[in-house]
């Protein structure tokens, strides 16, 4: 706002001022979380004479990236067309009607890092365009071509196959990295859904399959890829070693120095893998590493007092920082800690005179280089001394760093990002028994579900000019409606604007009210999964040729309104994972959870036809086709419900041996024995375990249902450890 450029927003008036003044359009794609794009509007935007260079040869419009993934993804696509990277910023240039001919990503303020200067790239695209319109157009022609045939190769049908499965954790283990965990080399980006499935296949187990050899030693490797991935994660500088939470990304291949920005989604995720991970094996580092997730999170991304999860904190406090709210110099180490404290803190983060960052490099970021048991002996100290002095380092110093300027969060509340964060707090929840994680998740559901979730009354109300209360009470309205992108923005001043919701919105709120459902047995979240999933179909799916559009079929296919605007008409089906799990195998996972409640086969069909639309080309993608490989391993293996009835210490406990294993294909639900049971549970439950004959006993029980019908119910815990045991192979 404070910048001489005179921005507009996405919209027709910016359009409408384009084609009147015959100027192309400078649009500028952010986030507040992102570095570079602080970097180029100080360097560039702030400055005066660049300011008049856009103002009279373009319309400016700038778009958060956050706000509208859709302008987003189809511009990076354009961008990369053009050049073959992209990124944010997003600098594109386009016609009057959206159609883009030039960009790229950050152009600095003078010719370096190999890039033209941003003055002479603005004078050059305006020249052009005024005397090359024709040339102009022609690239424009080029453009959506690349697209259109890029969104055609994405496009790639095949036969559902385990095989698939198979060659996606194949390519992981391709990519691993030995030295350091992880996959690929720098900069490294964690890759939660690759970790799900490789866990997945660990915990599935390969001994009982015929014909194969070194079972064995195949289900090590398989555990060592994410036992190593994780462990090597939590001990970098990608984790925050004072606070917990993981900043986006490590720029080096050890995870040591990170891009310090820290992202809802990043952080919900991981926070799922810490807990399969303690699940899988067992190892309590995990569980702690899980805990230290939500810590952080409670103090930093949610709304205490309304519900829901903040996006994200950016990286800097200012334009000169880096990462300077995060790091540290030996003299500040030493003037937070007493000498004692000090020794140790500097051996176990390994804080010296000389530190990892470039831009001041006394700076030091925090990693774990030496353990406990590795620092006693060498301070002739016992390790729980060293314990001790470590744990009252990082308090003293985590108290020193919240009086340091902290960088911003941006509080709006999205959400996808936030079903994301729900069904992850409450995973966590039930296998690490947090009971304030739990009630803040289904908090939050009921704000999302309350706030975003308009039913076709609300709509007609809200057009009418009386918009629609946030209660909890229009929450528990199911009947069809539509969901929005946002419910609050970060500046509580901000104008109040409806941003329709994506594909990304329905898929993974469904499986956050799945999620509620199997947390709770209260069965209106089962009832807003279906109703939320049904609306996806009706607005999203495609029934031509199968898979979900990630905008609304109707508003993006009628090439009118806000949604029709510059190549947004494009049809576009997610399927690869970038950043977020991608929309399509997510909402293929939503469609066969409900499918599994209900027996309804229109369930399944739809994600099955989803799933075989990319099953050609998803192996040649690997790890980015991760979450296509979970969706795969639901649809390819039976669904299975443990339903737990009682409410004593002895049904606790079944449901606590229950949760302890890791699967993706077992649904855990507790029903209380003196509830009305058959109004507790979906269709397909309701139909046998109410008439179950062990009803008719005193004690509490669990019982095991699937596609094949119910086994006999079991009434010791042991009892069902060997059941897992006999259908997970790694089963604690």
């Amino acid at each position: 706002m404070h910048q001489p450029v005179r921005w507009q927003e996405w919209g027709e008036e910016a359009f409408a001022a384009a084609r009147r003044d015959n100027k192309p359009i400078l649009l500028d794609i952010g986030a507040v979380w992102c570095h570079w794009c602080h970097v180029m509007d100080r360097e560039s935007y702030d400055d005066a004479e660049i300011a008049k260079i856009v103002n009279e040869n373009f319309i400016a419009v700038k778009v958060d990236r956050d706000e509208r993934p859709d302008i987003d993804s189809r511009y990076q696509m354009a961008v990369n067309a053009l050049t073959g990277q992209g990124g944010w910023p997003l600098t594109a240039f386009l016609t009057p009607d959206g159609k883009p001919f030039y960009g790229g990503t950050y152009f600095p303020p003078n010719d370096q890092y190999g890039r033209p200067s941003f003055q002479r790239v603005l004078l050059s695209i305006a020249q052009a365009y005024r005397e090359k319109h024709s040339d102009v157009m022609e690239q424009t022609k080029l453009v959506e071509s690349a697209i259109a045939r890029s969104e055609r190769n994405m496009k790639s049908e095949g036969n559902i196959s385990p095989t698939l499965i198979e060659a996606i954790v194949e390519s992981a283990r391709k990519m691993f990295d030995e030295a350091n965990g992880g996959f690929g080399h720098a900069p490294k980006f964690p890759h939660p859904s690759a970790l799900d499935l490789v866990m997945h296949r660990y915990v599935s187990g390969t001994k009982n399959r015929p014909g194969s050899e070194g079972a064995d030693k195949e289900d090590e490797n398989l555990r060592h890829v994410f036992v190593h991935t994780l462990e090597k994660m939590a001990r970098g500088g990608v984790y925050d070693q004072l606070a917990g939470g993981f900043h986006r990304y490590s720029v080096d291949e050890r995870w040591t120095v990170p891009h310090f920005e820290k992202m809802s989604y990043d952080n919900s995720e991981l926070l799922k893998n810490y807990i399969h991970a303690y699940q899988a094996t067992g190892e309590e580092f995990f569980a702690e590493v899980a805990r230290d997730i939500v810590r952080w999170m409670d103090a930093w991304l949610t709304d205490r007092a309304h519900g829901g999860f903040y996006s994200s904190q950016d990286a800097d406090y200012s334009m000169d920082d880096d990462g300077d709210y995060f790091t540290w110099t030996l003299d500040e180490t030493r003037a937070a800690l007493d000498e004692e404290e000090a020794r140790v803190a500097e051996l176990h983060y390994d804080i010296g005179e000389i530190g990892e960052m470039h831009h001041n490099p006394a700076k030091n970021v925090l990693y774990v280089r030496a353990t406990v048991e590795e620092i006693a002996p060498r301070l002739n100290l016992s390790e729980q001394r060293v314990r001790d002095l470590l744990q009252s380092a990082k308090k003293k110093m985590y108290e020193v760093r919240l009086k340091r300027p902290t960088p911003y969060v941006d509080k709006t509340v999205y959400v996808c990002w936030n079903a994301m964060c729900i069904s992850a707090y409450l995973e966590a929840a039930n296998v690490l028994e947090l009971r304030d994680a739990r009630a803040f998740a289904l908090r939050s559901l009921d704000r999302l579900l309350a706030e975003g979730w308009r039913t076709e009354s609300q709509a007609e109300s809200t057009a009418q000019g009386n918009a629609a209360e946030g209660h909890l009470s229009s929450a528990r309205d199911q009947s069809p409606g539509t969901l929005c992108h946002v419910i609050a923005y970060s500046d509580p001043k901000a104008e109040r604007r409806e941003t329709a919701g994506v594909l990304d919105d329905y898929a993974f709120t469904v499986i956050a009210c799945l999620d509620a459902y199997e947390a709770t047995a209260d069965l209106s979240y089962f009832r807003f999964a279906r109703a939320v999933a049904d609306s996806m179909v009706k607005r999203f799916y495609d029934p031509d040729e199968g898979g979900f559009f990630d905008t609304p079929v109707a508003s993006a296919s009628s090439g009118t309104g806000e949604n029709g605007q510059g190549i947004l008409p494009i049809r576009r089906k997610p399927f690869q994972d970038s950043p977020t799990p991608a929309g399509n195998p997510a909402a293929a996972i939503g469609l066969l959870r409900i499918y599994a409640y209900t027996n309804d086969a229109s369930y399944r069909e739809r994600a099955e036809r989803t799933l075989e639309l990319y099953a050609g080309g998803a192996a040649q993608h690997g790890i980015f086709a991760a979450t296509f490989g979970l969706a795969m391993a639901r649809l390819t293996a039976p669904h299975t419900q443990i339903v737990i009835v009682g409410n004593d210490d002895a049904a606790a406990e079944l449901c606590r041996a229950a949760r302890r294993s890791f699967s993706l294909t077992t649904a855990i639900l507790r029903i209380d024995r003196n509830a009305a049971i058959a109004q507790n549970l979906p269709p397909a439950l309701a139909e046998t375990v109410p008439n179950l004959p062990a009803l008719a006993e005193a004690r509490s029980f669990a019982v095991t249902c699937s596609e094949l019908g119910c086994q006999p119910p079991v009434f010791q815990v042991e009892e069902l450890r060997q059941l897992l045991r006999s259908r997970i192979p790694h089963a604690a």
